[in-house]
């Protein structure tokens, strides 16, 4: 049934009734599909304001907003509901927010919203600390205490992706975590920069998904986000022995996406990068039925699949383009590639 989400004390709760009344033929979605897509540009000018106050509140929490905007408040958002968890992908102008004690009162789901700033600048203030956060940084706050936030366009849009989910989903201690709050976190290399890829990459393809896809998605989102946070704490020792492992094999899988094009790329070379032996780079992969150098094969395949159908490339030789991806030998590539997809390098080019 067609339906949109929020998070309670209960986890992500169904309000049908949101689309009805004075919502009812505004928002466009499919019902086969997790995501969730609204945008205020589908009401007159004069009501865009008042829509994006009423579905904010409904989806995140109630919140004191303003806009310098008010006008013609142009907003996009994109819902991605994960189970007790949800991932949202939010495009707005101008955009300040004041979460009163009044506002905690009136509904609280005692959750974390953590914030991706990818377009613009903010500046959070909560539990006694101010900041300021550019593109490129992930800003915490706790929805049980009062918090503001001021958005800035620079020049375009502010766009970010807010993960929210119940403070006990998230394996660290919330005395900890409470020295976050309202602090930037970069997320521009290691840990911090394999999370801003999975999150602008889930919210990119999040009418992909299914409701089978979500167990995977909200684990792999709560551990990278713990183990990013762990070691701004200096704390990542309390991650579970299972969120620790499975961060890594993330973080592992996106070494070597970043490494394909290097021939040398073997799995000694993953172990070495990564601190661990090649015997437990092995186990990792074994628990998905899998090995480091089967999934090399297959992540440098699919590049290939991808340039030889790639009508941009059409003038670049199936050697070079197996050559650019770790196939050094044109024979070994061209067997490899048959065993994959059932058809030779040059039939696939021809067929696509």
């Amino acid at each position: 049934m067609p339906c949109t989400t929020r998070v309670g004390r209960e986890g992500l709760h169904v309000f049908p009734e949101i689309f009805q009344g004075f919502f009812s033929g505004l928002v466009a979605y499919a019902v086969c599909m997790l995501v969730q897509e609204f945008r205020t540009e589908v009401v007159p000018t004069a009501e865009r304001w008042d829509l994006w106050q009423d579905v904010t509140s409904r989806t995140h929490v109630p919140n004191l907003l303003r806009s310098d905007d008010e006008d013609d408040f142009r907003a996009t958002l994109r819902l991605l509901p994960l189970g007790e968890a949800q991932i949202s992908l939010l495009a707005f102008p101008h955009l300040e927010i004041v979460r009163t004690q009044r506002a905690i009162r009136r509904f609280d789901p005692e959750a974390y919203q953590i914030q991706c700033l990818l377009e613009g600048e903010c500046g959070a203030a909560q539990s006694g600390r101010e900041a300021a956060v550019h593109a490129g940084d992930l800003v915490l706050v706790d929805t049980s205490l009062p918090y503001e936030a001021r958005h800035i366009p620079s020049p375009g849009p502010v766009s970010s992706v807010v993960v929210t989910l119940p403070r006990a989903m998230l394996p660290l201690p919330p005395r900890a975590v409470r020295r976050l709050l309202a602090a930037p976190v970069p997320l521009s290399h290691g840990m911090g920069g394999v999370l801003y890829r999975w999150l602008t990459d889930v919210a990119a393809r999040a009418d992909e998904f299914t409701e089978a896809d979500v167990p995977t998605l909200a684990s792999v989102t709560t551990d990278l986000l713990a183990s990013v946070l762990g070691r701004c704490l200096e704390a990542e020792d309390t991650l579970a022995p299972e969120s620790r492992r499975r961060a890594l094999h993330t973080r592992i899988r996106d070494f070597i996406d970043q490494h394909l094009t290097d021939p040398s790329l073997s799995p000694a070379l993953v172990a070495a990068a990564h601190g661990i032996s090649v015997r437990y780079l092995h186990q990792l992969f074994a628990e998905e039925g899998e090995t480091p150098a089967a999934w090399i094969r297959h992540r440098r395949l699919e590049r290939c699949r991808r340039d030889l159908a790639d009508p941009r490339l059409q003038n670049r030789s199936i050697q070079s383009v197996a050559a650019r991806w770790g196939f050094p030998d044109p024979a070994t590539f061209s067997r490899a590639f048959r065993r994959a997809y059932g058809m030779t390098p040059r039939d696939y080019r021809h067929h696509t």
